[in-house]
């Protein structure tokens, strides 16, 4: 999933611990030997298309959407925990907001997972990109954030349009088993995925962005593993052919992520935006060549207006943390 930005810079800083976080595939250049926007632009794409796969691969999965989760984050640990020693030598202890981490981005996950499962991948895919918003609600609730009238704006667009497309997945041929539980299931992403950046920026505070994610992977890997074996899912797949997917996931987990963070400090803000609307048309796409899912016209108006709502609160919220880092 996206991550979000805030209206002030302390939810700006949030958002780059998470994108920091996610750094763990991509090498960062010197900034005074920056990459041509070519590159950076090309590896947007590939972590957008990379991301864009994730909901077809837990689709293909053999195993129950909490127990998928528990496979990704255990194909990425490898990977983050070389990483964590090679760069610091070492794995450190986990502080609370670690653990914290790692519980919210396992409820971020096993929520995402079954409502790929129970709507339209489409729906799936969009509206977890709501947690800007409410990142940024939370914030103003919780530290008096308060944000521009712009964002309020981009909120009331960004809900608009997750309420048509709920509606309109929830008719006569709807895409999923149970659409509705899906799609809300899919919001409480967004929720899950908040806190999970709250945490981050506190673990930021006296950690390394590598270990953050090892760490966090670490703590949430068990938690999904205890969700899938407490609802009776499947946890081993069928055959061989079933580990593929659940790699592939774990893979998408670093390099997907790892790949847009990289790009991110590379591009203009108006371009690295559109980020949030590769992703979701790159899962429709994907969804629509091998699942045969089609949307529905006001479906697709609702997501597009969901989309833009969110790029309208980002951008604004990228701008203010901006001129309020100039004064």
């Amino acid at each position: 999933m996206p991550g979000g930005l805030s209206a002030v810079p302390r939810l700006d800083a949030a958002a780059r611990a998470e994108h920091e976080t996610a750094m763990t595939a991509a090498s960062v250049e010197s900034p005074s030997h920056p990459e041509p926007q070519r590159l950076a632009l090309a590896a947007l794409v590939f972590g957008a298309l990379a991301i864009g796969a994730a909901p077809i691969l837990v689709r293909l999965s053999q195993t129950g959407p909490a127990a998928t989760g528990f496979w990704r984050l255990t194909f990425a640990l490898p990977i983050l925990v070389a990483l964590s020693f090679r760069r610091e030598g070492t794995m450190g202890r986990p502080g609370a907001a670690n653990l914290i981490a790692g519980l919210m981005f396992a409820l971020d996950l096993a929520c995402w997972h079954y409502g790929i499962r129970f709507t339209s991948v489409a729906n799936a895919t969009v509206l977890p990109n709501l947690t800007p918003v409410l990142v940024t609600l939370a914030a103003w609730f919780l530290f008096k954030e308060r944000p521009r009238g712009v964002f309020l704006i981009g909120l009331g667009v960004a809900v608009g349009g997750a309420v048509i497309m709920a509606l309109a997945n929830g008719g006569a041929g709807a895409v999923g088993s149970r659409p509705h539980l899906g799609d809300a299931l899919s919001v409480s992403t967004a929720f899950w995925y908040g806190l999970y950046f709250m945490a981050v920026r506190r673990a930021r505070d006296t950690q390394s962005a590598t270990r953050v994610m090892a760490w966090s992977s670490l703590a949430g890997a068990p938690i999904l593993l205890a969700v899938a074996l407490a609802l009776g899912e499947r946890i081993l797949p069928a055959d061989p052919a079933g580990w593929a997917p659940l790699a592939a996931l774990g893979l998408v987990h670093v390099l997907g992520q790892g790949s847009i963070a990289w790009a991110l400090g590379r591009l203009p803000t108006a371009t690295a935006a559109l980020v949030v609307l590769v992703q979701p048309v790159a899962a429709a796409l994907l969804a629509y060549t091998v699942f045969g899912e089609t949307m529905t016209p006001l479906q697709t108006f609702g997501g597009v207006l969901a989309l833009a709502g969110v790029i309208a609160a980002q951008w604004k919220g990228r701008a203010a943390a901006t001129e309020a880092a100039d004064a």
